[in-house]
């Protein structure tokens, strides 16, 4: 039978969850007060807390740590620019945003050298990153990307079979700058870090107000003169901040162990995470116990910024993860789906993530990563705890610092956009798959949302 909801697989799989960390037990005094704890909160808390041990720095979370997209997402650490290259090369100019694709690819190494250092044991495995086309479409697209990417290589057929035996794959192509990993772990494992090294999380605290210098929540306020906002999806849920950023849904399923004889049908023995060239793409994994993983949009998003904290899928993305999983590996047609998912993800209305602090008011915030977070976090974490510090360094003046944009329309308008969108990508991928160019419906999506 397969679990729907209860957070995520990866959560699951660590068993009963601890006991949960004590709530904000009355109005505190703080030097930084960092609001949400995922990856954005405990990567900011950590390297400031490494850089001054002096600080009083205390994270404030809702749930647990880990409990949004940190712990759902699909296990991807990769280089993958969280925005446009085109958006910010307008801006800035090509060099800033080739250094921005620099530090992210560089992030992978430094993640994976910290969880070495703090012994965190997350299944990393840095097998790269594997696309693949299965239209003529899609094998433009991805041609035109490997062109375009010195770090991407296109591989011959050989190479792709040797990697993983996929059905009708028509290209593929392979970056370096990619590991597997298991989010939950990861993010645990980075909870515990992070008090250890003298930091202070407080669990099941909701914050009800962020203002300069003060944050307001049901258990008391805490007052500091750095607060930082590290909620993700999650933020629709503060006042003032509804239109900021729209929480996109993503669904994910897990199967039971596959056997040997289906792996030794299928390959996938380099961890490589997967993912293809459709509008609608989806995104997988080996899992270290043998399992695949794999995910896409579903539902994309529910009117009035709402969403399910549970992680609910409904039964015909469910249905739609497992026919994509059978067509692209027929081994696992009769394999059971052991959990299925949902979580949210912050979208900017120019789809570009942003890392800032005014140093006037004291308020800082890093997000919007459009999906591609695990590793950009880390990067955001590195430049707060850089900007906190009043440090000029490199990762100060990436393009994403102080990057501003527009907020989403009001409703009704965000509903019907953002549904009439993922609709023209599921006709466009339709349209694909019968043999058709790149979808003229995909071009004029794109260009009304503002999309890469």
């Amino acid at each position: 039978m397969t679990v729907n909801g209860s957070v995520s697989h990866w959560l699951a799989q660590l068993g009963p969850q601890p006991q949960r960390r004590p709530a904000l037990p009355g109005d505190r005094t703080v030097d930084v007060c960092v609001v949400g704890a995922g990856f954005t909160g405990l990567w900011t808390a950590y390297y400031l807390s490494r850089a001054d041990p002096a600080l009083r720095i205390v994270v404030l979370e809702a749930e647990f740590a880990g409990f949004g997209a940190s712990g759902r997402n699909g296990g991807w650490l990769a280089g993958l620019l969280p925005g446009s290259a085109r958006r910010w090369a307008k801006l800035h100019g090509a060099g800033p945003v080739r250094q921005l694709q620099a530090a992210v690819n560089e992030t992978v190494d430094e993640v994976i050298a910290v969880a070495a250092r703090e012994s965190i044991d997350a299944d990393i495995v840095k097998g790269g990153v594997l696309e693949i086309a299965r239209t003529p479409a899609q094998e433009q697209r991805l041609r035109l990307h490997a062109a375009e990417d010195p770090d991407t290589r296109l591989l011959t057929s050989a190479e792709q079979v040797d990697r993983i035996r996929l059905t009708k794959c028509l290209a593929a192509a392979w970056n370096p700058h990619g590991a597997r990993v298991q989010p939950a772990k990861l993010v645990r494992g980075l909870a515990d870090a992070v008090e250890r090294h003298g930091v202070t999380i407080h669990e099941d605290t909701v914050v009800t107000r962020i203002s300069p210098g003060l944050v307001t929540t049901p258990h008391g306020t805490v007052t500091a003169p750095i607060v930082l906002r590290a909620t993700e999806g999650f933020t629709t849920r503060l006042p003032g901040y509804r239109r900021d950023w729209l929480p996109m849904n993503s669904s994910m399923i897990v199967t039971e162990p596959l056997d040997e004889a289906s792996w030794t049908e299928i390959g996938w023995h380099g961890a490589e995470t997967l993912g293809d060239a459709a509008h609608g793409y989806i995104y997988a994994q080996r899992t270290a116990d043998g399992r695949i993983a794999i995910g896409g949009r579903g539902i994309p998003y529910r009117y009035g910024s709402r969403f399910d904290d549970s992680g609910h899928t409904s039964p015909a993305t469910i249905n739609a993860l497992r026919k994509t999983l059978a067509d692209l590996f027929p081994p696992t047609r009769g394999i059971d789906i052991a959990h299925a998912w949902s979580g949210v993800l912050a979208v900017p209305r120019d789809w570009c993530a942003t890392v800032e602090l005014d140093h006037a008011s004291g308020l800082g915030l890093a997000g919007g990563y459009t999906g591609h977070g695990v590793a950009a976090s880390n990067l955001a974490g590195r430049t707060l705890a850089d900007l906190v510090l009043h440090r000029e360094t490199p990762l100060t003046r990436l393009p994403w610092v102080a990057h501003r944009t527009k907020t989403w329309e009001p409703e009704p308008l965000r509903w019907l956009g953002v549904r009439g969108l993922y609709l023209a990508y599921r006709l466009a991928d339709r349209h694909e798959s019968a043999g058709g160019r790149t979808s003229p419906i995909a071009r004029a999506a794109d260009f009304i949302a503002r999309r890469p």
